[in-house]
């Protein structure tokens, strides 16, 4: 009796739960990948292509981390960067799996999850990111992204959200 307790419909729940976490993350760093591929296919590094009077596409590699920090540190920072990227993706599997019931929390890390999967990925194939949204107004230019990176900022964002949410549902 003990063991269809263990492997009862809360643990299944739990594995489709994880099952759906996981393909979100996969999905995000599938259209990551493949969008950085198209650019790199198209385009020559310090390309740009205006699309609107606020939005160019760009080929830019970020050999830093965001807003290209670290970026002219010699090298180095490419393997601190991957190291810090696999810490952290194995921290939010851990996460993932010990929250799968929790729905926004869970959004919010698959998110992250396939973002930064998609950065180190970066880093390992190029040693750089890949960036090319670009968005401006008038001469002022925001730091060029990718997908990963909004995917990132996205499930930041719900990480807040759900954490507001949270406080006000103990009051």
């Amino acid at each position: 009796m003990a063991s269809s307790k263990k492997f009862g419909k809360g643990s299944s729940s739990k594995n489709q739960s994880m099952v759906l976490w996981l393909g979100i993350a996969l999905l995000v760093l599938l259209i990551d990948q493949f969008t950085k591929v198209l650019v790199l296919g198209a385009f020559q590094l310090g390309d740009s292509t205006p699309i609107t009077g606020f939005f160019n596409l760009v080929r830019v590699h970020n050999h830093g981390a965001a807003f290209s920090f670290l970026a002219s540190a010699g090298g180095w920072q490419r393997w601190f960067f991957t190291g810090i990227g696999v810490v952290a993706a194995l921290f939010m599997l851990w996460m993932l799996r010990s929250h799968a019931g929790q729905k926004l929390f869970s959004l919010a890390i698959a998110l992250i999850l396939g973002g930064a999967i998609g950065n180190v990925v970066d880093r390992l194939l190029h040693g750089y990111v890949v960036d090319f949204l670009d968005f401006y107004w008038g001469a002022w230019h925001f730091p060029a992204f990718n997908v990963a990176d909004s995917a990132i900022s996205v499930g930041a964002a719900l990480l807040i959200l759900d954490e507001i949410l949270r406080v006000r549902r103990g009051r």
